[in-house]
């Protein structure tokens, strides 16, 4: 940083200051430019000599202004904007602009420029930025790319370095990011110099001085210039100095020519030239002078004394002649002094006289020569005498220089300090008066001098005795409150009164401390405080003129807060939503007031203050929410204190559970295994889930973490029906609301039975095909087929089975099936074959005789194989194994009785699952009608009926008693039989 001087606005080279210092503010560090969260520190530059030391500072932003003093000439700030500075008695200084900015790239410049500086420009990244690859430009135009922390640096900078920068960096990401934009403009260092000549126009002979002027600026007036002088293109003198004046002792009418002078910094960087200034030097009036050295007003009796006899505008050779005139009407030659210098070697007092010479006949003007004697020691004397004087007394000081030649100048010092001087002529002595004030205390002395050098009094010490004032008790750090602990110190301090003085320190009057001060005004006491530290203090200060007491200073002595308890009370042993609790806390020790804030989880619930010390409580009306860490913070301005966590688990009855059924499909199926889940949208775990079928328990399942439970079902048919569950947590079971499961059973496969209304179906007949499906969930749709082409179909809505009439004709013969579907998939009957008979009339015809005997021997021995049949198995507790006519047969176990006919002969076809085992089987023989196609055996479907039946012949391998029956029919008459009994085996 650039150090300044005290110039507060442009000053010339050769010392001479403006009357109204401006003062200059500098950077360190030395940017105009910053990231945001920096500080720079300005510097006020150019404190006026003897004024206070303290600075005002202006500063505004965008309309926005306000000022500050601070003790010094310094300031740190970190906001953008302009800044100005001020000291008591200057003007203004001029507005210097700072940004802060919030960029993550920026261009950092000097405050000013000046021609021969080494400009530095600094691009400069933000820490944590991801830039690389920086490069600096000037008006738009690439310079020369910049390694990573190097600055861009200009050596030697001059006008063709104006213009604006910046600099631009890649971003690794994506893009370019540019800097802010920097305008350069190079100020000249100093104007071009201005030669002057003094006496102008010179006279030949005389003497001449040349001066360079010009002048630099505040920021630069610490640059050292040099001047060089040139006539001719020659220089003058010895070269160039430091001085911008050059001195020609005698000027000659051969000297006249053209002049220049050139100003330079002593590194060369800049140099200029002034305008060529033609001195032309006048011939000179013939004139004969004398000087004397020394002067001579100071001749002294003893020294060496030389007149000078000057000789201008006489022709040569010349030819001088010294006189003395002792009176006024004689003078005599002095010989032997044809120079023109006429030395006298040792002054006394005979050489007192006038003097002048004659050069070439021309005479000089007289020169008095007046010898002086020096002044003698002076003597200071005071009035009144004596030791000791008090305050307000009338004290007069006495000079006197007891020889020494008139004038004679009297100084009068105190502690080195001028009080007072004066010349005096007439006499030898001089008086100082004054009323004595404390301050006056000390030595003072006196001086003489009539030129012949000062003479000096013995010192006399004064010592004014004052009073002591009322002494002033402070205590630091200031204000009536204090922290237990920090260090105190109480200051009295006695602003006035006569050395030494005894002070006493007091608490409570009771007394501290004494101490006796002999070299200065304030004493301390200094101690670590503790609770008994509170209450009054005060001082007191007595140099022997009377003692003096301070006003009372108050000091309370604050105890940090302790760290705090918190306590959390409930009504029970549990906190239950709706409860409230209540958060109570309290620090054991600190001064009041208290200010107690309560947290929840981090975050805070509210706060209260103890006035007076002690706890606070605040209260809770619980929601399930309030579950978390509790914690409070004591805080009476010393530091707060936080209080250990207390945890609090808010129980919350479980709420009415929700029971969810979830089937892999759109329908619950036989064989699905379907998922219950019951959950409680809320309640504290772990929560205890049961599940019930009608009311019946299934089984239960516990949530340890809370949530639901699931149950699964592989399902059967006896699954249908009500579903629920309920939830416990030990605060009251919650069922939930029934759910119905209807189970779908697919259609199991059905039993076609063909009703005829005689042994055989003739054309005309009316036959019933009714189609049943032993098992399966309605509504089931029925379908009957001929010969695989649809007749129709029917639905049963509440289960069963349905029937479909036929009005035979001659092409119904032939096979029949039905379908069942309840939309699980469609199961088609075994096929029942009808046969139809042609013969249309009377089925009472007349039977021939021999046909009709027949007929009752074959029903007769029927009736005595089925009166066998039903007795074997009866007795086993069974059930006949044959239907014949009139009777549903053996093999259709499933069919109820009110759907047969006794008096109608029944075509049927036997379902697999009852286990059917015919033996033998007519399904369309070839001649006459059929009445039973198929007599079969049921195998083991039920033993208690097997034990009632009657056995058939002991015949293991005969199981078909009649394989074929036959009705051979008449127009007139059906009720002869023909039938061919043979059984088979």
């Amino acid at each position: 940083m650039l150090l300044w001087v005290s110039l507060l606005a442009l000053a010339s080279v050769s010392g001479q200051l403006e009357t109204a210092p401006k003062p200059v503010i500098s950077l360190q560090p030395p940017w105009t430019t910053a990231f945001q969260g920096e500080s720079v520190l300005l510097t006020c530059n150019g404190v006026p000599i003897n004024s206070p030391q303290e600075t005002t500072w202006f500063y505004e932003n965008q309309g926005s202004q306000a000022s500050s003093v601070t003790p010094g000439n310094t300031c740190v700030v970190q906001e953008t904007g302009n800044y100005q500075c001020q000291h008591s008695g200057s003007s203004l200084s001029v507005s210097v602009h700072l940004i802060f900015s919030a960029a993550s790239l920026i261009l950092q410049a000097p405050l000013s420029v000046f021609e021969g500086d080494t400009m530095v420009l600094r691009c400069l990244r933000r820490p944590g930025s991801a830039l690389k690859n920086t490069t600096m430009y000037k008006n738009q135009e690439a310079q020369a790319p910049l390694r990573d922390g190097s600055d861009l640096r200009v050596h030697g900078a001059m006008l063709r370095d104006n213009g604006w920068y910046h600099c631009k960096a890649d971003k690794e990401s994506c893009c370019s990011v540019v800097s802010n934009p920097v305008e350069i403009q190079v100020q000249e260092l100093f104007p071009r110099p201005r030669l002057t000549a003094s006496p102008a126009p010179p006279t030949e002979g005389s003497p001449v001085t040349l001066t360079c002027e010009t002048q630099l600026p505040p920021q630069r007036s610490d640059v050292q210039l040099w001047f060089c002088f040139f006539r001719e293109g020659q220089a003058l003198g010895s070269g160039c100095s430091s001085s911008p004046e050059l001195q020609i002792p005698a000027m000659r009418s051969e000297d006249t020519g053209s002049y220049w002078c050139q100003a330079q910094t002593v590194t060369l960087s800049v140099a200029k030239e002034s305008l060529r200034s033609y001195i032309r030097v006048r011939r000179a009036i013939p004139s004969v002078q004398i000087h004397t050295r020394p002067p001579k007003e100071s001749v002294f009796e003893g020294q060496k004394l030389v007149l000078v006899c000057s000789v201008r505008g006489v022709p040569g050779p010349i030819s001088v002649s010294w006189y003395k005139r002792p009176n006024l009407h004689l003078a005599t030659e002095i010989p032997l002094s044809q120079e023109a210098e006429f030395r006298i070697s040792t002054v006394k007092s005979s050489d007192a006289g006038k003097y002048y010479c004659v050069a070439n006949s021309i005479r000089s003007t007289e020169v008095t020569i007046q010898m002086k004697v020096p002044v003698s020691r002076p003597v200071l004397t005071r009035m009144p005498h004596g030791s000791r004087v008090l305050e307000g007394d009338e004290m007069t000081l006495r000079c006197e220089a007891r020889r020494g030649s008139l004038p004679i100048l009297y100084q009068f010092f105190h502690e080195d300090v001028l009080l007072k001087e004066i010349q005096l002529t007439s006499r030898r002595e001089s008086f100082l008066r004054f009323s004595l004030a404390a301050e006056h205390s000390g030595n003072y002395y006196c001086t003489t001098n009539n030129g012949l050098g000062p003479q000096r009094s013995a010192a006399v010490t004064l010592s004014v005795h004052v009073p002591v004032s009322h002494p002033v008790l402070t205590h630091i750090p200031p204000g009536s409150r204090a922290p237990e602990g920090d260090e105190m110190t109480l200051l009295c301090e006695a602003r006035r009164g006569s050395l030494p003085i005894l002070y006493q320190f007091f608490h409570e009057e009771v007394l501290l401390k004494e101490i006796q001060l002999t070299s200065r005004r304030e004493s301390f006491l200094r101690f670590s405080l503790t609770a008994e530290h509170s209450g009054n203090y005060y001082c007191t200060a007595n140099n022997g003129l009377g003692p003096q007491r301070s006003a009372a200073v108050t000091l309370s002595v604050i105890v940090p807060a302790s760290r705090p308890v918190l306590t959390l009370r409930a009504p029970g042993s549990q906190a239950l939503v709706g409860d409230t609790v209540e958060l109570h806390c309290e620090a054991q020790t600190g001064s009041p007031p208290i200010l107690y804030r309560f947290y929840h989880d981090g975050v805070t619930l509210g706060n209260s203050s103890a006035p007076s010390g002690g706890g606070v409580s605040f209260n809770l009306s619980l929601t399930a929410e309030h579950s978390g860490n509790y914690s409070c913070e004591a805080d009476n301005g010393l530091g707060a204190q936080h209080s250990e966590v207390v945890p609090l688990s808010v129980t919350v009855p479980a709420s009415r559970p929700v029971l969810t059924l979830r089937a892999p499909g759109a329908q619950a199926l036989v064989g699905d295994m379907v998922e219950l889940h019951c959950e409680a949208q809320t309640g504290s775990p772990p929560i205890l889930y049961h599940f019930y079928h009608d009311g019946v328990t299934l089984g239960s399942s516990s949530a340890p973490s809370g949530g639901g439970v699931s149950f699964n079902l592989s399902l059967t048919a006896e699954h249908s029906g009500n579903y629920s569950c309920e939830a416990d947590n030990g605060l009251g079971a919650q069922r939930s609301e029934v759910v119905t499961l209807s189970v779908t059973v697919p259609a199991s496969r059905p039993v076609l039975t063909l009703r005829a209304p005689g042994a055989q179906a003739l054309v005309g007949d009316t036959v019933e095909l009714h189609c049943e499906a032993q098992t399966g969930s309605p509504p089931i749709l029925y379908r009957f087929y001929h010969d695989g082409v649809t007749l129709g179909n029917s639905s049963a809505p509440s289960g069963g089975g349905v029937s479909f009439n036929l009005s035979l004709t001659a092409e119904h013969s032939g096979n029949y099936s039905c379908e069942a579907d309840n939309g699980l998939g469609a199961q088609r009957s075994e096929l029942v074959p009808l046969s139809i008979t042609g013969l249309t009339g009377s089925r009472g015809g007349h039977v021939t005789t021999g046909v009709t005997g027949v007929l009752l021997s074959l029903v007769g021995l029927a009736a005595v194989v089925l009166l066998f049949y039903y007795w074997l198995p009866g007795r086993a507790g069974g059930r006949p194994l044959l239907s014949l006519a009139g009777r549903r047969p053996a093999c259709d176990a499933s069919s109820s009785s009110s759907h047969s006919d006794p008096q109608e002969p029944t075509y049927h076809n036997v379902p697999a699952w009852l286990e059917m085992q015919p033996v033998y089987s007519n399904v369309n023989p070839k001649g006459g009608d059929v009445v039973y196609s198929e007599v079969c055996r049921v195998q083991g479907r039920n033993k208690r009926a097997a034990a009632t039946t009657a056995r058939l012949p002991e015949d293991k391998d005969s199981s078909v008693i009649y394989s074929q029956v036959k009705v051979t029919s008449t127009p007139g008459s059906r009720s002869q039989l023909s039938a061919s009994s043979a059984p088979h085996r």
